[in-house]
């Protein structure tokens, strides 16, 4: 990473397709990351955690999250308009209840996003 200022625009950031439902677009920096992500309804972000602290606002749509402890998850379903903070580790999942478009900040960056390392989403 570096220092430099960063301006661009997401019509200049190629769409990373993952898989048949999920697109994602990111830009770093040294301390976060922003990333914007468009799920197809149906779609499933399998279950994961990451030391990351990850702040999600869903700009349309609505996705289900189920966190925490697979046994007995809490679930919470977060519609247009609204953040959710994850803390860094908690075990997660989401399933797109509508086509949505979500932009997530993480911090620190997602090393395994930037090294592409990140077969869970593939």
């Amino acid at each position: 990473m570096t220092n430099d200022l960063q301006h661009t625009s997401w019509s200049e950031i190629p769409e990373e397709p993952m898989n048949d439902l999920l697109t994602r677009q990111f830009v770093a920096g040294e301390q976060s990351m922003l990333a914007r992500i468009v799920l197809k309804k149906g779609c499933v972000v399998p279950r994961h955690s990451h030391p990351n602290e990850q702040i999600s606002f869903i700009e349309s749509g609505a996705l289900r999250f189920l966190l925490g402890d697979e046994h007995a998850p809490v679930e919470k379903t977060v519609r247009a308009g609204e953040v959710l903070v994850i803390p860094g580790h908690l075990p997660h999942s989401a399933e797109a209840m509508e086509d949505t478009v979500d932009f997530d900040v993480f911090a620190p960056p997602r090393q395994d996003w930037i090294t592409r390392d990140d077969s869970y989403l593939r």
